[in-house]
């Protein structure tokens, strides 16, 4: 496949977990990759590991033999840590590029960061992509959901190797060029906030299960099985089946009853947040599975208040595993729903176009929140949808009015028992504030102006008003 000689059609720096598993599906779709690494020694022992492979591989012990040995003009992916180290790496390759090569960030990276390097590398005459990749380390090196960012000329040389390695539906590849500088770098930040909620979302179905129920792993994960046949099918459902499973080879206990409960972030959830509240856009249900991250680092404030914020909750019904799967997909709803309107203003803030339908098919495949409803969802932006809100859209309108009686029944049931959901309870308060017609922001409108004369918009004539409070009131 390769039309590049002896030379390398692309390179990449970094082998990693998922550096080198990107390099291994370059080199499994026949194309020629030259690699290396910060430490040389990792070099000769990926290249001893990728075995058959290792024809199309070019190991490299320092960066001038490496840049030599690709193919003009140069693609060289770059899966080194964000920050300082990835700015480093750019200073200590540019001696060796030309103009009109082109450097890759397939790593999770502020878009900022990204935005700003496209600019002062093409300053200096040279190229840059901001690559979004999806799938875990699976994903790299089988076909992960690729979303890029960067000019047009810096993406169409490489297009057909990002396609031969992106995941396929139904033999439609999930990748796509979605508009310039970050705009590929956001789309996957903001891919990893629904991923966020969606693990939030899940986790509060397995407390209630086991806290409130009584369900032992096994009988929830069996649960998560049958639930991953129908609307809720998804690769989340499905490696949630999967975990609440396995057991432990050391105690024979189920392996999640054995986790330690305090998760970790490496921050494109709370990037999402913090972009979505700049944009003046509601993540709360984003938000809300970011806090509960937080909290549950909190592990020795949490068993302390096991001890002194002793309280007999009141006690409320079981809900049923219908109630539980209908809440469980109207939140999901609502978490893709809150995540597209963060991508809409983000698009017509920084002039990128997305293309919302096509960030949908991307996500089919590949990706950690591939779903049943992203081929809804893509149709629903490809067709009438009201105030162009996914929630109002036709075919989501009417399963969030189904199911809302269901939500409301879970959080209603978890808050009486005791039971922690605030992921299920920001989507719901997101779903009864937006069928609000009058709200009570009026309220607060009054406050600001009493306290600070903020002023307020009337509803019955232009212009800004002031209360009766002013101290220059008639």
């Amino acid at each position: 496949m390769s039309e590049h000689g002896d030379k390398a059609a692309i390179g990449l720096i970094g082998l990693g977990t998922m550096g080198s598993a990107l390099a291994l599906n370059i080199a499994d779709n026949g194309y020629k990759i030259a690699v290396t690494n910060r430490t040389v020694s990792r070099v000769a022992e990926f290249t001893a590991e990728a075995g058959e492979l290792s024809k199309n591989i070019i190991g490299c012990d320092d960066l001038e033999s490496f840049v030599n040995s690709l193919a003009s003009p140069r693609a060289i992916i770059l899966m080194v840590p964000a920050g300082k180290p990835f700015d480093d790496q750019i200073e200590a390759l540019k001696p060796y590029l030309d103009k009109g090569d082109t450097l890759i960030d397939a790593g999770n990276t502020n878009f900022h960061d990204t935005r700003r390097r496209d600019a002062a590398l093409a300053a200096d005459g040279f190229r840059f992509v901001g690559m979004g990749v999806s799938g875990g380390e699976e994903g790299a090196r089988f076909g992960p959901s690729i979303m890029v960012g960067g000019p047009v000329e810096s993406y169409e040389p490489i297009e057909p190797i990002i396609k031969a390695i992106s995941a396929k539906y139904e033999g439609d590849p999930c990748t796509a060029h979605l508009g310039p500088d970050g705009a590929g770098h956001f789309v996957k930040t903001v891919h990893n906030g629904i991923e966020y909620a969606d693990m939030q979302l899940i986790a509060e179905v397995w407390g209630i299960l086991r806290d409130g129920q009584g369900k032992s792993a096994a009988e929830v994960g069996a649960l998560f099985d049958r639930w991953n046949e129908g609307d809720l099918k998804s690769y989340l459902v499905e490696i949630t089946g999967k975990a609440l499973a396995a057991t432990d080879k050391e105690t024979a206990k189920p392996m999640v009853d054995i986790i330690l409960d305090r998760a970790g972030q490496k921050g494109t959830g709370r990037w999402t947040v913090i972009e979505a509240l700049g944009l003046g856009q509601s993540a709360s249900t984003i938000e809300a599975a970011v806090g509960a991250r937080s909290w549950s680092a909190a592990k020795d404030v949490r068993e302390a208040g096991a001890e002194i914020l002793t309280v007999t909750p009141e006690g409320g019904p079981a809900v049923s595993e219908e109630d539980l799967a209908d809440a469980l997909l109207s939140a999901r709803i609502l978490a893709y729903a809150q995540g597209f309107d963060i991508l809409t203003a983000a698009s017509e803030t920084y002039d990128w176009d997305l293309d919302m339908a096509r960030v949908a098919e991307i996500w089919r495949a590949g990706c950690i929140i591939r779903s049943a409803l992203l081929d809804d969802i893509s149709a629903a932006f490809r067709g009438e949808m009201p105030k162009d809100r996914l929630i109002l859209a036709p075919a989501f309108a009417e399963r969030l009015k189904s199911g809302s009686a269901a939500l409301r029944r879970v959080v209603a049931s978890a808050a009486m028992n005791g039971q922690p959901t605030p992921a299920f309870s920001a989507a719901l308060a997101y779903f009864d504030t937006m069928r609000l017609a009058r709200g009570t922001t009026d309220l607060v409108q009054a406050q600001r102006d009493f306290f600070g004369a903020h002023g307020f918009e009337r509803v019955d004539q232009p212009g800004a008003h002031h209360g009766p409070w002013a101290m220059n009131a008639k």
